[in-house]
């Protein structure tokens, strides 16, 4: 595999007395440039009609038999987004990669397929970059409480194995969303950060809450556009205090709108299809975004069949009519 994506624009600063890769201004105003992408949740979740899914022993709970990743790319550019999110791993430790680590992946599932690298794929036809969510504890692991908030286990050795995978095996990655939700999987953020840079070091890298340490990009769960030095704009779960290493923001809410019953950043239930977020509102927050410099990363869920809901397709598709309109 040629490497030398790996370290186009990047710079080196000292931690701890260890060198490690920066980015530089080229890369910042790079991944600025990206302004809108796709957030896809697709997992158990999609499944359970639950936003966390514990308690699964058999990975044919995962009972997709297609998907369409073509879908997926076409929808966002036609969008005038710039990147596609993909959710590699939740907190149940299913893994939408052909992992080395566990058996617990979708090549075992009825599926068959890596989906990441197939949506790699798609995205480069279609001239869109690539992100990663990754949850950093997993239920599977030595110490945790299955469904439990903050409790999912240590395996800092295999937490390393499965990131040094998704960064040396599928192309550049333009940033990782950890997510802190079930704890750091017993890798310090710090350390974690460190990590990701010796591999890709034009990698940017946020956390959701916890430590800040090494984090370059400041998320926003249920965020709203803002100033990078605005840590309200990041929403209710980034409650921990602001890095002075941030130097891009971004935020990311659900296509779907509050509802009773099923998930909300994942498929939903039958019953919700028709329910999605006005095109004029993600319009409105992707001007915001544009403004501020900030990444707005619009989540969607993908179906039984690894589609997109057409209502999704159709809101997607009026956003990029506007958005266009205003480039012209």
């Amino acid at each position: 595999m040629k490497r030398r994506w790996f370290i186009r624009g990047a710079v080196s600063f000292v931690v701890a007395g260890v060198r490690a890769a920066g980015v530089s201004d080229e890369r910042v105003r790079q991944l600025k440039n990206l302004q809108f992408g796709m957030f896809i949740c697709w997992s158990f979740s999609t499944f359970s009609g639950k936003e966390w899914t514990p308690g699964v022993k058999d990975v044919s709970f995962f009972r997709a038999k297609e998907v369409d990743v073509e879908q997926w790319a076409r929808t966002a550019k036609e969008a005038g987004m710039g990147y596609i999110l993909f959710l590699t791993k939740h907190h149940d430790g299913f893994c939408l990669w052909d992992t080395k680590t566990t058996e617990r992946k979708v090549t075992r599932a009825p599926l068959g397929r890596d989906v990441l690298a197939e949506l790699r794929k798609a995205c480069d036809r279609h001239g869109i970059q690539l992100a990663l969510y990754f949850s950093e504890g997993d239920w599977t692991w030595p110490g945790a409480e299955d469904g439990k908030s903050g409790k999912g286990g240590s395996n800092p050795e295999v937490k390393k194995a499965q990131l040094r995978e998704l960064l040396s095996g599928y192309g550049p990655i333009e940033f990782i969303w950890f997510d802190h939700a079930v704890g750091d999987g017993g890798l310090s953020h710090g350390d974690t950060a460190r990590f990701v840079k010796s591999l890709q070091p034009n990698c940017f890298v946020g956390f959701n809450h916890g430590s800040q340490e090494g984090a370059d990009l400041r998320l926003g769960e249920r965020g709203r556009p803002g100033p990078l030095g605005d840590h309200a704009a990041a929403g209710p779960y980034m409650r921990d205090a602001p890095s002075s290493s941030y130097r891009v923001a971004e935020f990311t809410y659900p296509i779907l709108p509050d509802h009773k019953g099923g998930a909300q950043w994942f498929y939903s239930l039958p019953e919700h299809d028709r329910l999605a977020r006005p095109a004029e509102k993600i319009y409105e927050d992707y001007v915001g975004a544009v403004k501020y410099g900030n990444l707005f990363s619009l989540d969607v869920g993908p179906d039984y069949r690894g589609r997109l809901r057409e209502i999704d397709v159709r809101t997607l598709r009026e956003v990029g009519r506007m958005i266009r309109g205003q480039r012209r």
